[in-house]
């Protein structure tokens, strides 16, 4: 799929440079292009929309952290298959802050149900949803930057 056909936006992650009230971090991903490949690149072995458990969160740089305009690109794979559901290329520095936003949410609370939400959408219409808790930051030559990481306590990789 193209990556134009994606538009992505994020809620929720500015409390932590304010010192407010902790609020669970949101992805939106909208997608405008044919429904059905979306669809399809959604759909599991069970003909059923993925659940969040068989879905993974990354982003892969293109460039050096060091770099003040690094970007890479984010990628919502299928976690059976390793298929690419879609990519989307996106600024290093705005997909850290919304990492550490996550971080910082989930150490703030006790909810166990993710530390933030993706929703994925068809011209604003709502398609899944997905609550999680790991999101996986990788350098240009495919090495995992664990401190960038979102990946929660006791999680072997």
């Amino acid at each position: 799929m193209r990556r134009d056909y994606f538009e992505l936006t994020v809620e929720h992650i500015d409390w932590v440079d304010h010192g407010a009230d902790p609020e669970k971090p949101l992805v939106r991903i909208d997608f405008h292009g044919p429904e059905e490949l979306l669809r399809e690149g959604l759909t599991g072995a069970e003909d059923e929309l993925l659940s969040a458990g068989e879905t993974d969160v990354a982003f892969r740089l293109q460039a050096s952290l060091d770099d003040p305009d690094a970007t890479g690109v984010v990628g919502v794979t299928n976690r059976i298959t390793g298929d690419f559901v879609l990519e989307l290329n996106e600024d290093a520095d705005d997909v850290l802050k919304f990492i550490r936003a996550a971080r910082e949410y989930g150490a703030s609370t006790d909810v166990d149900d993710g530390r933030y939400r993706v929703e994925i959408t068809v011209d604003s219409e709502p398609l899944v949803t997905y609550e999680k808790r790991t999101f996986l930051v990788y350098d240009a030559d495919g090495s995992l930057l664990r401190a960038k990481s979102l990946i929660p306590s006791g999680v072997e990789l």
